[in-house]
């Protein structure tokens, strides 16, 4: 049962309905995920770093999505899974933290757009204006592009919680596996009509957004390369944009089935499963998808087994 309590500071978190038969299942799962995810992400991060061949603007600018995928991961999984392990009653969450979460969940799913975003522009640079590259992807220019991946989403996000933040809450329970603005706006018995348009307002212009930087860059690449006798042009264009848009594709499908799904609560359950796969599919994805068309993080990771395989034959 729902308690019925004015503004309180304590709140109850539904998770994620699983029979007991399958809660044993459904924890190694996500546990599982999570350990594949992390490994994957900071695996790719180390190599970034370590390998300097990789210092380069695309990688420079594709470290921002392991990292976002690290912090929209680690402040969701792990909580979710202890909720697994706990009756439903027991699944209790302070306001504050809520908050907090709700917070990173938008800014998590708001930079995966952005960070795709600023990468596009990145391989319109490198395929359209190859001899300026150099002089437009300055280490200034990475450093604007990081800035506008996560300072935009910050203010947007700042703003969608601040609307929220100040309507008074009736209810306690988040009808949902983890905490997000329309779980805590559907907490209060006011008006959220301010909410709602602000919330698709946001979704709108980001999906407009994003689609339009992909579309745009993604329309001069193709026209180039249909125009470019350079086969070499041509497949780095395709090797590099087709992994781009299975990742954008992907997690765009995922965190639009989420905003669809909110709008129609007789499949909240679709909609709780929606939202994990949006936390699970695209971290996993993104360091695999990107690890295996890069050479250079192939030829890192071949020299690296070559030469443990010589060292242990050596022995």
């Amino acid at each position: 049962m729902e308690n019925v309590t004015y503004n309180s500071f304590v709140l109850q978190l539904e998770g994620f309905k699983v029979t007991e038969e399958s809660t044993e299942y459904a924890f190694f799962l996500f546990f599982f995920s999570y350990i594949v995810i992390m490994i994957l992400n900071l695996g790719i991060l180390a190599i970034i770093v370590i390998d300097k061949s990789l210092h380069q603007p695309m990688y420079l600018l594709f470290c921002n999505l392991p990292v976002s995928d690290i912090v929209g991961c680690t402040h969701i999984l792990p909580r979710l899974l202890s909720d697994m392990l706990v009756p439903p009653s027991e699944r209790l969450i302070s306001y504050y933290e809520c908050v907090v979460q709700a917070f990173t969940t938008h800014m998590f799913g708001t930079t995966s757009h952005t960070v795709l975003m600023i990468m596009a522009f990145d391989r319109y640079v490198a395929i359209c204006n190859p001899l300026r590259y150099a002089d437009i992807m300055t280490n200034r220019m990475i450093v604007k592009l990081t800035a506008f991946a996560w300072g935009v989403p910050f203010v947007w996000v700042a703003v969608l919680l601040g609307l929220t933040i100040r309507l008074n809450r009736c209810r306690t329970l988040i009808e949902n596996p983890f905490c997000d603005n329309a779980s805590l706006f559907k907490l209060s018995c006011e008006s959220s009509a301010i909410n709602n348009i602000y919330g698709l307002t946001f979704t709108v212009v980001l999906l407009t957004s994003s689609i339009g930087c992909i579309v745009l860059t993604y329309g001069k690449i193709t026209a180039v390369c249909l125009t470019s006798k350079s086969k070499s042009l041509n497949n780095k264009a395709l090797q590099t944009c087709s992994t781009h848009l299975v990742v954008y594709l992907i997690m765009s499908f995922s965190g639009f089935s989420i905003v669809v799904l909110h709008r129609f609560p007789q499949y909240s359950d679709y909609r709780k499963l929606s939202a994990i796969l949006f936390v699970m599919l695209p971290p996993s994805f993104n360091p695999i998808i990107y690890g295996v068309q890069s050479r250079e993080i192939q030829k890192f990771l071949s020299e690296r087994f070559c030469s443990r395989k010589k060292l242990k034959n050596a022995f």
